[in-house]
């Protein structure tokens, strides 16, 4: 269970299993290092934002007033090369006039792609930073930038959620979906979303003919999650720990198939969400091997999702037991499947 808690939690995850580089980092600068945590766990709450909102239906037509449906579903983003990897500018990371150091890779390029939290640099990648020690004179800190999950085995976002239908009347649905809370020593996590589903073919005379059904959908999802620091990352200080907040909205057209047994569904939608992420608590930071500062809650930072995303899916149907997989196509792919239990 653990291990699937760090997946979810990727950015808090990848991280904090490199805990040195955040002391190395924030050395560097707490601008320098919120720059470059910006650009490297973006990727990765992107293609989560993308991971939680597959398989929120699995057909356009709304059950009738009473019908319910109760629904186990894994989804996954799949995480292409592009995703991987941003391009470091050296130049970003010496602009701003007040610090008192320079910063540079060793190699001495100016810029190169670096693993975000879903690649992985093989070999290593370092940076140099150098600054004027009062006593010791021209000092300089090698850092090797993290690496992400990156292996070949790691392309893949998961979420699963347990989801719950009901149908109301005037071809209405309500949905909710939820991760049953997990907290353990190091990583707490919950996330739980809601939706509406409104069949506009219900509103037809010639409804119970109509081969297809077409129907609209809006839901939210949310994601709370943190991964304490305090007792991995080996940096004096308090409280250390880094806390997510996931919101999103998808707004979905859908048409399905009406048959018997097999049917097909797809659709056209929209994504557009906003991924928080928090370094808090208190770190003593070294500065030269006689002086170190204490540094506070030192950054936040943020990505955003506005994609628009096509469904293709299909749903068998055998009594109260239902089976259905489907793919999305966006800026991450995703694909789902469901076992799902219910009365019409």
């Amino acid at each position: 269970m653990r291990k699937i808690c760090l997946l979810i939690l990727l950015c808090l995850a990848t991280i904090s299993s490199r805990a040195q580089d955040i002391d190395a980092l924030l050395a560097a600068g707490v601008k320098n290092a919120e720059r470059f945590a910006n650009d490297y766990l973006a990727p990765g709450t992107n293609g989560l934002m993308h991971s939680m909102n597959a398989n929120w239906f699995n057909t356009a037509d709304v059950k009738p007033l009473g019908g319910f449906e109760i629904s186990i579903i894994a989804n996954a983003a799949a995480v292409k090369d592009e995703h991987k990897s941003f391009l470091m500018n050296i130049a970003d990371y010496n602009s701003d006039p007040d610090q008192d150091f320079t910063v540079e890779f060793a190699d001495g390029v100016a810029s190169k792609k670096v693993a975000s939290a879903l690649g992985e640099n093989n070999p290593d990648i370092d940076i140099i930073v150098r600054y004027e020690d009062e006593i010791l004179g021209e000092q300089e800190e090698r850092i090797t930038l993290p690496s992400g999950i990156g292996s070949a085995s790691a392309n893949l976002l998961p979420t699963a959620f347990i989801q719950g239908a009901l149908g109301l009347s005037k071809g209405i649905e309500i949905k909710a979906r939820f991760v049953p809370k997990i907290d353990t020593e190091d990583v707490a996590l919950s996330m739980y979303g809601a939706g509406l589903q409104v069949e506009f073919t219900k509103w037809l005379p010639a409804d119970k003919v109509l081969p297809v059904a077409v129907s609209g959908l809006v839901a939210y999802t949310h994601l709370d999650g943190s991964y304490d620091l305090t007792d991995s990352s080996g940096i004096n200080g308090d409280n250390q720990r880094l806390e997510n907040g996931t919101n999103t909205w998808l707004f979905q057209l859908i048409a399905s198939t009406k048959l018997p047994v097999i049917n097909f569904y797809g659709g056209i939608g929209y994504i557009k969400g906003k991924s928080e992420s928090d370094l808090l608590g208190t770190y003593i930071v070294s500065d030269g091997p006689l002086f170190s500062q204490t540094i506070t809650d030192p950054f936040s930072v943020s990505s955003e999702v506005s994609s628009v995303r096509g469904t293709l899916g299909t749903k068998l149907k055998l009594g109260f037991f239902r089976l259905n997989a489907e793919y999305h196509l966006s800026e991450f792919n995703a694909f789902s499947v469901g076992i799902n239990f219910g009365f019409r």
